[in-house]
């Protein structure tokens, strides 16, 4: 099997001691590409970093998580902006709106998330969501700016079934699944099998989100394995179906 961990934070300091042998643990199970989102400013360098020392494996991501917005977003965008003039990335992205740990700075977030948007289209790039307790905001915005003019992946979807009927009317979009599908009591099992395979993207999602049956662990590429297992059950398609057909779906996207 060839599989893409399609948003896998290996960049971050939890993963420092032994990059190397993830990686290594992932390839052996197929995992043989990584899109690395980047968060925010502090972020950049060691996402930078990372695909360097990986080239052909690691991919980077450009733009701010919703998280990371307050007040000095604009400034924060400059850089963002500068970055995707100095190199190559495949997306922009993680970006958003997270309206389920905090509003204080929910206008802002709604400000920055249009902004990339924009941006996305600028430099003819996908752009990967961050939607949490947010999904009719980020339909707004995305209707606002464009959805014609947009195309990427709702990261990691976590919204009910009227969201995701309303994410298959957009023809360019797809949808992140990760380990929480292989939760017990996870309600997109219910209704996943109403997405065309054509647009589903595996990933991890790692450090976090880590499939039963190693929920307590680290999570890491190599893990995804057990979300493409649920995968193809839900579908009634081989392990081997399943993979080529997402690769293929993160090939066209990201063009990796």
């Amino acid at each position: 099997m060839f599989l893409v961990d399609t948003h896998t934070h290996l960049s971050l300091e939890i993963f420092d001691f032994d990059i190397q042998e993830v990686v290594r643990r992932a390839f052996v199970e197929g995992v043989k590409k990584f899109c690395i989102p980047n968060i925010d400013l502090i972020s950049i360098p060691y996402v930078n970093a990372l695909c360097n020392r990986f080239p052909c494996v690691c991919f980077s991501m450009m733009g701010l998580h919703p998280t990371s917005i307050n007040t000095d977003y604009r400034k924060d965008l400059i850089v963002v902006r500068r970055e995707l003039k100095k190199r190559k990335h495949i997306a922009i992205g993680e970006i958003g709106i997270d309206f389920y740990w905090d509003k204080t700075y929910a206008k802002e977030q709604i400000e920055a998330f249009e902004e990339q948007l924009n941006l996305g289209i600028e430099w003819n790039l996908p752009i990967v969501i961050h939607a949490r307790e947010s999904f009719l905001q980020i339909f707004e915005s995305l209707y606002k700016v464009g959805i014609n003019k947009l195309r990427g992946v709702f990261h990691s979807f976590v919204g009910d079934q009227k969201n995701l009927e309303e994410i298959l009317k957009f023809e360019n979009f797809m949808i992140g699944i990760n380990g929480s599908i292989t939760y017990k009591n996870a309600e997109l099992q219910k209704y996943l099998s109403l997405v065309p395979i054509e647009k589903i993207l595996l990933e991890t999602d790692a450090p976090y989100l880590t499939p039963v049956p190693l929920r307590g662990k680290r999570n890491e590429p190599a893990y995804i394995v057990y979300t493409v297992q649920k995968v193809a059950e839900i579908y009634n398609l081989s392990l081997e179906v399943i993979a080529e057909k997402t690769t293929n779906n993160a090939k066209r996207l990201f063009d990796i």
